[in-house]
């Protein structure tokens, strides 16, 4: 493992690698078809320096936002760091986020320059050669667009010598990650050089990754869980990434076995999914130790994966303000199931009431976090300082709003979540921005949106409408115009039209007594 101090930034980790481990082996990928490409450290390196060029050449400079709307795949991660070796700043969008989605994060953002695959430009709202603000780059293309910049043939020509070396530090802002949470607007997580070297780190003493651990995602490349989960670690550990671009259950555990990934990221979906597979003979050959997981699975679907496919899961709970699974078990030792582990190194966790004292042994509260932010905790909420200090609270402590208890030895265990946020097969929905959608149907008067069990995907996402009076609208009509609005796993899977909703006294829906 290479040592990194609080100082390293991106730029400079990729110089130790490409000198140290240049020619083992990096990057493995597998696209939807079954292609296989793999990269060196030495070769990847090179890829970067040359992408750092080609956006310099675009006129992109310290402290701009590039929109990368690609799906899992080696172009996004040699936007990633082409971007931050010049100081600019990646805002990846969610290839599944439609084009209303796309265009508001876009123009928060200010970013002049997006790189995206030929489906995008639907998404994106994007006209080739417009007198618009934006420079599209077209990545994983083999037909020219005109008006658009072919991606592998304009990296290609740029020198592999880096022609924009600004001054860089572990503080400057790396990537902007959108994440739902409680409010109708998505919130932008802001991440430094720091947050991201400093999440390797975390999670090679987590997971015990060395350099010939070959570590295998189908996390999507957008979210914090594969940027900072996965794809860090491997880096400050020298391993290898294997990255499938998409995830099938017919297939994800011979892709395990055949690419001998020894750590698999995974979800609830996948553990259920996979266990919905007809076994096979070969499936307990592997040379997986680890499993990094995050709840919520059954006792009985934990002992059920892990007596069929030979390994264990490690669990943890993080969010993306906290960067990585910050209460974990251990990478050796006792482990406390259904605990959601101890504090790993470099945090604080308590549980507190609703007024920031912490409790005793065995109360419910709700778990919060400490740390240092822009190192181990997001640096701030993008051009939003009151929902940063809301967030980290006046005594530093991060709210989660997540309820959890504590045990006598320091392990936690969580309870629910007390805000709505609603976790279909790992994506976190917002009820207040599918409530928002729903607000500009003209036959909707009102609307609730909440989480219901999910026996496959975790939690469904269902709506309660109040049709106008006079209206006549169904549940088709309602998801029809959610698609139009809203990424897929947002939409609506239930709807149920209703003649009114439950209100408080203060003429709040009372949301306890839906679902």
């Amino acid at each position: 493992m290479l040592t990194h101090g609080q100082g390293t930034t991106l730029r400079d980790l990729w110089d130790d690698l490409a000198a140290h481990h240049g020619e083992d082996p990096f990057l493995v990928f597998e696209d939807a078809a079954g292609l296989v490409v793999e990269h060196t450290y030495a070769q990847f390196a090179g890829l970067v320096t040359r992408t750092a060029n080609l956006f310099a050449s675009l006129g992109v400079g310290r402290g701009d936002a590039v929109a990368v709307h690609l799906r899992n795949c080696p172009e996004l991660v040699m936007c990633m760091f082409g971007l931050t070796s010049i100081g600019a700043v990646m805002v990846p969008l969610h290839p599944r986020s439609t084009r209303a989605e796309c265009a508001e994060i876009i123009e928060r953002v200010g970013a002049r320059v997006v790189v995206c695959e030929p489906d995008g430009l639907d998404d994106l709202a994007v006209t080739p050669g417009s007198d618009g603000p934006l420079h599209v780059i077209l990545a994983r293309s083999t037909t020219p667009v005109p008006g658009t910049v072919a991606f592998e043939r304009a990296r290609d020509a740029q020198s592999d010598q880096l022609t924009c070396r600004v001054r860089l530090t572990s503080q400057d802002t790396a990537g902007i990650v959108f994440t739902s949470g409680t409010t109708a607007r998505p919130k932008g997580v802001v991440l430094t050089h720091a947050n991201l070297v400093g999440s390797g780190v975390f999670v090679d003493w987590q997971a015990d990754l060395r350099s010939a651990d070959r570590l295998l995602t189908t996390m999507p490349a957008c979210h914090v869980n594969f940027q900072l989960n996965a794809l860090m670690p491997v880096l400050t550990a020298g391993a290898t990434l294997v990255m499938l671009e998409r995830y099938s259950a017919s297939t994800f555990w011979a892709q395990v076995c055949r690419h001998d990934a020894t750590v698999v990221q995974s979800i609830a979906m996948i553990v259920r999914t996979m266990l919905m597979q007809p076994e096979q003979a070969w499936e307990r050959d592997n040379r997986v130790r680890e499993v990094l997981y995050y709840l919520p699975i059954t006792d009985e679907e934990k002992v059920a994966f892990e007596e069929r496919f030979a390994t264990r899961i490690l669990n943890s709970y993080g969010t993306s303000e906290t960067l990585v699974g910050v209460l974990t078990d251990p990478p050796h030792g006792e482990r406390r199931w259904p605990s959601i582990g101890r504090v790993g190194p470099g945090y604080e966790a308590r549980i507190a009431d609703a007024d920031g004292r912490e409790l005793p042994v065995g109360a419910v509260g709700e778990i919060q976090v400490r740390g240092v932010p822009g190192r181990t905790l997001m640096k701030e909420y993008f051009d939003d300082p009151a929902a940063t200090a809301a967030a980290f609270g006046p005594d530093g402590w991060m709210r989660t709003g997540d309820l959890g208890h504590r045990d006598a030895d320091g392990w936690f265990y969580f309870v629910e979540r007390s805000t709505h946020l609603i976790k279909r097969s790992g994506e976190s929905v917002s009820p207040a921005e599918v409530e928002a959608a729903l607000a500009h149907h003209p036959g909707i008067c009102e609307s609730a949106v909440v989480g219901v069990p999910d026996p496959v995907h975790d939690q469904a996402v269902k709506a309660y409408v109040v049709p106008v009076v006079g209206a006549h609208l169904t549940a088709a009509d309602v998801q029809e115009h959610c698609r139009a609005l809203l990424a897929d796993f947002k939409v609506p899977t239930v709807v149920e039209i209703v003649p009114s909703l439950p209100h408080t006294s203060s003429y709040k829906v009372e949301k306890s007594r839906l679902g």
